[in-house]
C-alpha cells in the first residue's frame, strides 16, 4: 500500500499546471463516455503458421483516446497494483498531451524494461484490476498495458532509447547473477546510483526466461535486446556461458573485488508428474520444449538438433507457459495441438487474452482431465496416452476448487508428441555450492524485507526466491533488491568510518 507521503507526492504532481489545464480540457463524464481501446491483432490463420506477433500494437490517435479516459485520480490506486511502482497517470497524461517521448522517458524511471512489460505483464489483475473505473464504476479499466507497450515502441521507433538521470559512479563492483527480468532490473538499478555492474549469465544469450521461455510470437526477441542495449547504456556489462557455482563461486568472486551480489538464477528446473512412461523418446517438458524452439533454432529442421513434435502434440498444463507450447507446436505444423488440463478452463492460471488467442488459433482443449500413463512402439517413441476425468470438489489451498478423479473414465488418446508444463522448481546450483545459504523445503532461497539472504551482502529475487511467477514480480524484486543493496552497501560504508 501507498505511504501517506506517496500519496502526498502524487498529489503534489498531480497539481502541475499542465495536468490541471489538461483535466479541465474534458469533462469526468465524457472521459468515461469513451469505450476502452481495442487491440488489433494478426489473422489467426496467418498467425497460427508463423511467428509474426499476435498483438499488432496501438495508433498514436488511438493511444491519445485512450489515455484521455483517464480520469488522474487524487489518489491514483493504479500505482498500488504495480510491483514496480510505475508512475502510470504522470505517464498516461504525457500521452494525452501527445508528448509521447515524455511517456517514456516516465517510464523509465521505474522500469527499465517497459516495452517487455506492455507485452508479457499480467496488467488486468495488477495495475488495470486497481483502477477506478474497476473498483468503482464497474466499467473496464484503463488499458496502462497497451499504452505502456506504444510508449516504449514509439521511442524505440523514433528515438535512440532513453536512460535515467545516473549518479557519478563510485568504483564499487556489484554481481548480478542471471539475466532475466529480476536481473536485468536490478542491474539497472544498480547503475543509477553509480555502481560497477557486471551480470553473469551461464546461457549464450542474454535474457534468461525472456528468450528462452516467451516465444517470438508473444515477445518479439528484437525487444528484449533493445531493452538490454539500453542498460548496457547505462554502464552495465555482461558476461555469458558463466555459470555461477560452477564456473567461479561467489567467493571467487568476492575475491575479484564484488561487494554485493544479487541471485536472479531462476526456476530451470522443470517437475514432471512421475507417472509410467515419461521417460519414454517424444516426452520432454516445457522448459525444454521452449529453450531447443527459443534459442536453439529447434523448428528448423536443417538444425542438428531438430525438436521432434508431430502431427498430434499434447501439451499438460494450464498455464502461460502451458499456452505458449501448444501454440508454438501449432505453428511447428502440428494439425493437432492440444491442452489436456485437470480442471476447468475456467480455472486455467493463464491469462485470458492467452486463452483467447489460443483458442482462435485452433487449439483444443480437453479440460477436466489428466494422464495417468503413457505408452511407446517398438522404437520407444511414445504414441498414446492414458487419461481419466475429473470432477471438481471443494476448494483447496490455492482457493481454486480440488479436481477429483472419475473412477471407471480412463481412455486414450493418440500422440507423437508429449511436453509437460506442470511448473517448474529454482535451479540447484549456487544453494548447493553454499550449504551456508538458508533455503525453503522448496529449495528456493529465503530473503528478508530487503530480499538479502542469510548471508550479509547476498540479495535474491525473482523465480529463485517465488518458484515459478511472473516478469513483473521479479521485476518488483529486483528493484527492490536494488534500493536494498544500496542501503547494505551504505551500512557498511559508515560502519568503516
Amino acid at each position: 500500500m501507498e505511504s501517506e507521503l506517496d500519496k502526498e507526492f502524487y498529489k503534489n504532481e498531480r497539481k502541475a499546471d499542465w495536468r490541471d489545464k489538461l483535466r479541465k480540457e474534458i469533462k469526468s463524464k465524457d472521459r468515461t463516455d469513451i469505450t476502452r481501446v481495442v487491440m488489433p491483432e494478426a489473422d489467426p490463420n496467418v498467425r497460427n503458421k508463423s511467428n509474426i506477433e499476435v498483438n499488432a500494437g496501438i495508433s498514436l490517435e488511438m493511444a491519445i483516446k485512450e489515455a484521455s479516459r483517464c480520469l488522474d485520480c487524487v489518489a491514483p490506486t493504479c500505482i498500488i497494483g504495480c510491483p514496480v511502482g510505475t508512475n502510470i497517470p504522470k505517464f498516461v497524461k504525457y500521452l494525452e498531451l501527445g508528448d509521447v517521448l515524455g511517456a517514456a522517458k516516465v517510464l523509465k524511471e521505474n522500469n527499465s524494461l517497459p516495452a517487455i512489460c506492455g507485452r508479457v505483464c499480467p496488467q488486468e489483475i495488477q495495475c488495470e484490476a486497481q483502477c477506478v473505473y474497476v473498483k468503482k464504476l464497474t466499467k473496464e479499466g484503463s488499458a496502462i498495458g497497451y499504452l505502456e507497450r506504444f510508449a516504449a515502441d514509439y521511442e524505440r521507433e523514433h528515438g535512440d532509447g532513453s536512460i535515467p538521470t545516473l549518479a557519478e559512479p563510485n568504483g564499487i563492483k556489484m554481481a548480478v547473477i542471471g539475466s532475466g527480468p529480476a536481473g536485468l532490473t536490478v542491474a539497472g538499478e544498480l547503475a543509477k546510483f553509480g555502481y560497477d555492474v557486471t551480470v553473469f549469465e551461464a546461457l549464450h544469450d542474454l535474457g534468461g526466461v525472456l528468450k528462452y521461455g516467451i516465444p517470438e510470437f508473444r515477445l518479439p526477441k528484437s525487444i528484449v535486446d533493445f531493452e538490454i542495449n539500453n542498460i548496457k547504456k547505462m554502464g552495465v556489462k555482461f558476461v555469458t556461458n558463466f555459470i555461477v557455482g560452477k564456473t567461479a563461486t561467489i567467493d571467487d568472486l568476492k575475491n575479484e573485488g564484488y561487494e554485493a551480489f544479487f541471485i536472479a538464477s531462476g526456476a530451470g528446473l522443470p517437475n514432471f508428474m512421475n507417472i509410467p512412461g515419461e521417460n519414454f523418446s517424444g516426452v520432454q517438458s516445457a522448459n525444454e520444449f521452449l529453450t531447443r524452439v527459443n534459442l536453439m533454432g529447434g523448428a528448423n529442421d536443417k538444425f542438428d538438433t531438430p525438436v521432434h513434435t508431430g502431427k498430434n502434440v499434447v501439451i499438460v498444463g494450464g498455464g502461460n507457459t502451458a499456452m505458449d507450447s501448444v501454440r508454438t507446436a501449432k505453428r511447428m505444423g502440428a494439425e493437432r495441438a492440444i491442452i489436456v488440463y485437470r480442471r476447468s478452463k475456467e480455472e486455467m492460471p493463464a491469462r485470458a487474452e492467452e486463452i483467447k488467442h489460443a483458442i482462435e488459433e485452433g487449439i483444443e482443449f480437453i479440460n477436466l482431465t489428466s494422464p495417468i500413463e503413457y505408452f511407446a512402439d517398438e522404437n520407444g517413441m511414445v504414441n498414446k496416452m492414458r487419461v481419466q476425468k475429473m470432477e471438481l470438489g471443494e476448494p483447496d489451498a490455492s482457493g481454486r476448487r480440488r479436481p477429483i478423479v472419475i473412477e471407471g473414465s480412463e481412455y486414450d488418446i493418440d500422440v507423437d508428441s508429449v511436453v509437460i508444463a506442470v511448473g517448474v522448481s529454482p535451479n540447484p546450483i549456487i544453494q548447493r555450492s553454499m550449504p551456508e545459504l538458508e533455503v525453503t523445503k522448496w529449495n528456493t532461497i529465503k530473503v528478508d524485507e530487503n530480499m538479502m539472504t542469510s548471508i550479509p551482502g547476498l540479495f535474491a529475487g525473482g523465480d529463485i526466491v517465488r518458484g515459478g511467477a511472473t516478469v513483473i514480480l521479479a521485476m518488483g524484486d529486483g528493484r527492490k533488491a536494488g534500493q536494498g543493496m544500496h542501503r547494505y552497501i551504505q551500512a557498511n560504508a559508515l560502519a568503516k568510518v
